[in-house]
C-alpha cells in the first residue's frame, strides 16, 4: 500500500512524499475532516526562526483531524468508526511527567509528519471514539478543545476551593473554548470574559459579563483567572489578572509568546499566587473531552460558531488555497474536508 504524504518543504511549498503505512500493528485512517491551527500557519508562513525551520521541514502539516477507520490488524477498532487521532505518541513511561510534557514525546506536525496525508497510520491507543452526532466539521479540532480540557483539568488540580468568580482573559478561539468548559463545569461559578474586540466578545453570550480590556469596573475582581492571549500583549493580559485577582488565586498560562514576557513578581509574591503552564494534552484530555460535549450538548451549539471557511480539498492547490484563507481569520477555524 503506497500513501502520498503531502509535506511542507520550505515556507509555501508543499511537495508529495509516498510511504508505505505500516499494515502489521498500526490502524489505517482516512481523514475527513482537518482543521488549521496558528503553528500550521507559522510553519506554512515562515514565521518561526530559521533553525527551527531547518529542524523540523520537510514534515506535514495539521494535528488536527477527525478520521474513518479502514482497517484495524489489532481488533480494536471496527471499519467505518469515526476517531480523532492524537497527535501525542509518548516514547517513554513516566509516572509523574504527563506524556504532553515529556521531552522525548513525538508531536505529529512539529518535526513530525502530520494528518495531512492520504491515509494515515497509528497505534490503536492513539485513538479516541467520536461520540454519536456530534458535529465532524466540530469533531476535526477537537486537539483544540481537548487543549483547553487539560488547561482546566491543571486548573482543577492547583487552585483552592473558592471558585465564586472566574475570569478569561482572551477573545479568540482559545478562550471561547476555554470559556465554554469552565462554564460546563462551574456553572455556578461568576464567568468573565475580558478582550479587545467587541465584536468577538459578543460571542461569549454565555458568560456573566464581558468586558474590553480598557474598561474593567474598578471594583470587580476574581478568585482565579486564565491567560488566552499569547504574543505580546500577554504581557498586558499577565499584569492585569495579577492586578484584579483575589490573594491566593490561581493564573493559567495559556498563550504562546515567541519572546519573553515580563511578570509582576512583586505582587505575586504580595498576593501568594500560582502560576501554572499549560501545553497540548494527551489521551486523557481526548477521552475527557469527548465525555464532556457528550454530557453537554449545549457546547456543540456554540462551537458552530467557530467554524469558518470548509475548503474542500481536491489537490495541492486547495491545500495552499485553505491556508491563504485562513490568513485573514482573526476568530474561528479554517477546516478541510479531504475529497482526495
Amino acid at each position: 500500500m503506497i500513501n502520498a504524504v503531502y509535506r511542507l518543504v520550505a515556507p509555501g511549498m508543499i511537495d508529495v512524499a509516498c510511504t508505505e503505512p505500516n499494515l502489521k500493528t498500526s490502524v489505517i485512517l482516512r481523514p475527513e475532516y482537518l482543521s488549521i491551527c496558528k503553528a500550521d500557519q507559522r510553519y506554512y508562513l515562515g514565521n518561526r526562526s530559521r533553525e527551527a525551520l531547518k529542524e523540523k521541514l520537510p514534515m506535514a502539516l495539521i494535528h488536527e483531524c477527525v478520521a474513518r477507520v479502514v482497517f484495524d490488524p489489532t481488533g480494536h477498532f471496527k471499519k467505518g468508526e469515526l476517531v480523532v487521532p492524537v497527535p501525542n505518541t509518548p516514547t517513554e513511561d513516566d509516572d509523574i511527567i504527563a506524556e504532553n510534557y515529556r521531552r522525548s514525546s513525538h508531536f505529529c506536525s512539529s518535526g513530525y509528519d502530520g494528518f495531512l496525508r492520504d491515509y494515515i497510520d497509528i497505534s490503536y491507543d492513539r485513538l479516541v471514539r467520536v461520540p454519536e452526532g456530534l458535529d465532524l466539521r466540530i469533531a476535526s479540532f477537537t486537539e483544540l478543545i481537548s487543549v483547553a480540557v487539560h488547561a482546566v483539568s491543571r486548573f482543577e488540580k492547583f487552585s483552592h476551593g473558592r471558585k465564586n468568580s472566574i475570569g478569561v482573559w482572551g477573545d479568540g478561539n482559545v478562550g471561547f473554548i476555554t470559556a465554554l468548559i469552565l462554564r460546563a463545569l462551574y456553572p455556578d461559578s461568576k464567568l468573565y470574559i475580558f478582550g479587545t474586540v467587541y465584536e468577538k466578545l459578543g460571542y461569549f453570550s454565555f458568560a456573566d459579563g464581558t468586558f474590553h480590556v480598557d474598561h474593567i469596573p474598578e471594583n470587580l475582581t476574581i478568585d482565579h483567572g486564565f491567560e488566552c492571549v499569547g504574543g505580546e500583549a500577554s504581557r498586558f493580559a499577565i499584569a492585569q489578572i495579577i492586578d484584579i485577582i483575589n490573594p491566593e488565586g490561581s493564573i493559567g498560562l495559556m498563550g504562546v509568546s515567541e519572546s519573553f514576557i515580563g511578570v509582576n513578581t512583586r505582587m505575586v509574591l504580595e498576593k501568594g499566587l500560582r502560576l501554572f503552564g499549560s501545553s497540548r494534552s494527551g489521551v486523557a484530555d481526548f477521552e475527557r473531552t469527548m465525555q464532556i460535549l457528550e454530557d453537554n450538548p449545549q457546547i456543540a451549539e456554540y462551537l458552530e460558531n467557530l467554524i469558518g471557511n470548509v475548503v474542500e480539498i481536491h489537490s495541492i492547490p486547495d491545500i495552499h488555497s485553505a491556508f491563504s484563507q485562513d490568513i485573514s481569520r482573526n476568530f474561528g477555524k479554517t477546516v478541510l474536508k479531504w475529497m482526495k
